[in-house]
């Protein structure tokens, strides 16, 4: 079963006019694109997407991503990209807000700045839920209702605009998150253990079957990232206090669960798409860390 959804994908879930979709947009600036959020589909399916989305969400719902979920039940801000899946499952009839789709393109037509490379679009484990005030509800509301006023327009420059607006959201939510005075100051171990982290999330989440999992052990990651092993395995430990191994092993076990609950596929398809020879060593290895079966997980989900 397909976890992926493309902007095409997308539109026609939404059943948007096509006039909706931007078209003649000169190449170098990608997509982009802002609605009202009382005219999406009120679930969404688990799957990745290959589009960045910035959503202020007013309604109450469940977000789901990887083996958790969270309950969305006051105003928030919610950043989404290419390399986490989710789904979104509305709770209340009211769901109102505002959210803008957009490509990878669209905000690096000029050069990224490393401010947004420390965003919570780019950056995988920080938050990507922001709790907001009555205060920042109306600003974010706010710039959203410009992003309206300006797509509409006929000025030949209103992407350079549109990107200014998407910008100064991101940063009104990296004014929430807690402040990090060490950014792009840390050790040569701290730099390896954090290109480690980065190295081993960008795997997933595996598109089986046109993507399965390549590096499943440290050695596979000292030698994409040009160390010896035994320092990876070193610094790692030293700055994150778990082994390479069982930060790998964390994270096959995290996907495992997503594609048990979350796909039909077949518990053999999940451990080849893991990059287990065999059903039967992917059983061993998942009911070692989790003390269950991994069709005991798929029953308990019917």
């Amino acid at each position: 079963m397909e976890i992926f959804e493309n902007i095409n994908d997308f539109y026609a879930r939404q059943q948007k006019d096509p006039s909706f979709q931007n078209k003649g947009i000169p190449p170098e600036y990608g997509h982009f694109n802002v609605f009202e959020r009382k005219y999406c589909t009120s679930n969404s399916g688990y799957s990745r997407r290959d589009f960045y989305k910035v959503s202020l969400i007013i309604g109450d719902g469940k977000l789901f991503y990887a083996d958790k979920w969270i309950l969305i039940d006051r105003p928030a801000l919610l950043f989404s990209n290419p390399l986490i899946p989710y789904a979104w499952e509305a709770v209340s009839e009211l769901q109102e807000g505002y959210y803008c789709l957009f490509t990878e393109d669209f905000i690096q037509s000029s050069e990224r700045n490393r401010s947004l490379a420390d965003s919570p679009l780019f950056r995988i484990g920080d938050n990507k839920i922001f709790f907001l005030d009555e205060k920042k509800i109306d600003e974010i509301a706010a710039i959203y209702r410009k992003m309206i006023e300006e797509i509409n327009s006929e000025y030949i420059h209103k992407y350079d605009i549109l990107r200014n607006y998407l910008h100064l959201i991101i940063h009104e939510a990296m004014k929430m998150q807690v402040p990090n005075n060490n950014a792009f100051q840390g050790s040569a171990s701290e730099r390896i253990s954090s290109l480690f982290m980065e190295l081993l999330e960008r795997q997933f989440p595996v598109d089986i079957p046109e993507h399965t999992l390549s590096m499943r052990s440290a050695n596979d990651f000292a030698r994409q990232l040009s160390v010896h092993v035994n320092h990876l395995n070193r610094t790692v430990k030293e700055i994150t206090g778990k082994t390479t191994s069982e930060h790998i092993s964390e994270r096959i076990i995290k996907e495992a669960y997503a594609l048990l609950n979350h796909t039909d596929m077949t518990v053999s398809e999940i451990a080849f798409g893991l990059g287990f020879e065999h059903p039967s060593y992917f059983n061993n290895f998942f009911k070692k860390n989790t003390g269950i079966s991994p069709g005991s997980v798929r029953n308990h989900t019917k």
